[in-house]
């Protein structure tokens, strides 16, 4: 059963027109901690966003080699391209962010050096956490069976951010103040003026939200503010509420 199967994502070089060769960290998985042999099947994720039923040909010190056995057709990935714009929280709930976003089905990250962020980014520590999230959202698409690895974006700010911004559909930020109106902008309204292929960026801000000041700066550069239901949420839950609630409209409602 393809369900059953154990998912890798394999770099482009590492294809060839019937062969496929797995090599480091995910040929030693297979090897040492699945345990798998020759004859044993694996699918393995082109970065093209196709994926396909490998079987184990051979494996040592060069890693494990397979032959494609059959493509597959998959439609795992959200409808919309939804990129999260986080602002930096404290602890690792960043990387709670990562991780379930990815399993959400988010297609990007951004994290954001906001005012209210407790956290100072360290560019000296840059190189190796972004080696840690590289590998929270690639074993968070393997286990939720998706197709394509979210994209990790560099820090920024609210001012480059608003001026990388131009090609996205809609711009979208979390907002309390519009949670404690009476005439606020409903997230759910926003949703169904969206379209399937749709990019959308959402930003979210750190603990504490956004200033004024970054709220004005982003609602003057065509971002909208929106209320993510009647209640406060914690930073590292509002992501997660705007990915389930476009996953629910799109992947669940429009599909009856």
């Amino acid at each position: 059963m393809v369900l059953s199967l154990q998912r890798y994502f394999v770099p482009e070089t590492n294809w060839g027109k019937d062969e496929v060769i797995i090599n480091a960290d995910d040929a030693h998985h297979i090897n040492r901690v699945m345990r798998l042999q020759a004859g044993d099947k694996i699918i393995c994720n082109h970065p093209d966003g196709i994926a396909a039923i490998c079987e184990i040909t051979s494996s040592g010190n060069d890693g494990v080699q397979l032959v494609i056995m059959e493509w597959l057709e998959e439609s795992s990935e959200l409808p919309i391209e939804v990129t999260i714009a986080q602002g930096l929280p404290k602890s690792d709930k960043f990387e709670l962010v990562l991780q379930k976003g990815t399993e959400l089905g988010a297609t990007a990250f951004t994290p954001i050096q906001a005012e209210r962020s407790i956290v100072v980014w360290d560019d000296k520590k840059a190189e190796k956490k972004f080696k840690r999230y590289s590998k929270i959202v690639k074993e968070a698409s393997e286990q939720s069976h998706r197709t394509k690895i979210p994209q990790i974006n560099d820090v920024t700010t609210i001012e480059k951010l608003i001026e990388e911004s131009s090609n996205y559909d809609k711009k979208l930020f979390a907002y309390e103040e519009e949670a404690k109106t009476s005439e606020f902008q409903s997230f759910g309204t926003i949703i169904s003026e969206m379209d399937s292929g749709n990019r959308v960026l959402v930003c979210i801000g750190p603990e504490g939200g956004f200033s004024e000041k970054e709220a004005d700066q982003l609602k003057q550069h065509g971002f909208t503010s929106v209320r993510l239901g009647p209640r406060i949420l914690r930073t590292e839950t509002a992501s997660l509420y705007v990915l389930a609630s476009i996953s629910y409209q799109f992947e669940e409602l429009r599909c009856r």
